[in-house]
């Protein structure tokens, strides 16, 4: 393999990893930052209420993974960070700050989405040969930033979604989705195989696709009509 190779694919690779790092970063941090504000500084304390990617970096989860399914040409491009500590109980008020504190980090992936597509604005101001590596690494913040904000909204404890879920349902209800908790990830991991399982045998069926896919696609339409970008 010639040196050219190798860089063109170092480059590509870059062009998923560092968005993948900004936004899983700033999604985490933000969960911290908000709940300082609700009076609990756990993450604070913890050294997590900081945009320093090191803090919030899981080898696997914002290295290794995206970067097995980016080689693998899956189609589909995921990745996630150390969640960040947040002990709901010293919330004030718990509710409205359990809320608050789950749709800071989808919030905050929204904004960067916006932000990204805003800069590519300035796409012209770059040198030529940087340009294609400057857009590319744009529009897979867009896409990244979307599908993580959508993917973190499936109302399943322990994802945002299902803490906003807790949050604004009676208490009855509340306290009966917050027992599926422990078997969150589970759900997860099935969701992943029925997926994978409907891509493999063009079954039709896939639920991530309709629970994640769809609605970030609709998410990236949004951020790019409303920034102008065509």
């Amino acid at each position: 393999m010639g040196g050219g190779n190798v860089n063109t694919i170092v480059a590509s690779i870059t062009t998923w990893i560092l968005p993948i790092i900004f936004a899983v970063t700033f999604h985490e941090a933000a969960h911290g930052f908000v709940a300082r504000l609700f009076g609990d500084d756990t993450a604070l304390r913890a050294g997590r209420v900081s945009f320093n990617p090191i803090r919030h970096i899981d080898p696997f989860g914002t290295i290794l993974l995206p970067g097995l399914m980016l080689l693998s040409n899956t189609g589909f491009m995921f990745g996630y960070a150390k969640p960040v500590p947040v002990n709901f109980g010293r919330l004030k008020p718990i509710r409205a700050g359990m809320v608050v504190v789950a749709l800071a980090g989808p919030g905050t992936n929204v904004l960067l989405a916006i932000l990204s597509a805003l800069a590519l604005y300035a796409t012209g101001l770059i040198p030529e040969a940087g340009q294609r590596w400057y857009s590319l690494n744009l529009v897979h913040s867009i896409q990244l930033n979307a599908v993580l904000c959508m993917f973190n909204l499936l109302p399943l404890p322990p994802l945002d979604g299902g803490r906003v879920l807790v949050g604004i349902l009676p208490r009855r209800l509340a306290m009966a989705v917050s027992r599926i908790e422990p078997y969150g990830m589970l759900i997860l991991m099935g969701l992943f195989v029925l997926s994978y399982l409907s891509a493999r045998i063009a079954a039709g069926f896939d639920p991530l696709y309709w629970l994640v896919a769809m609605p970030s696609q609709l998410l990236i339409h949004l951020v790019l009509a409303v920034t102008g970008i065509r």
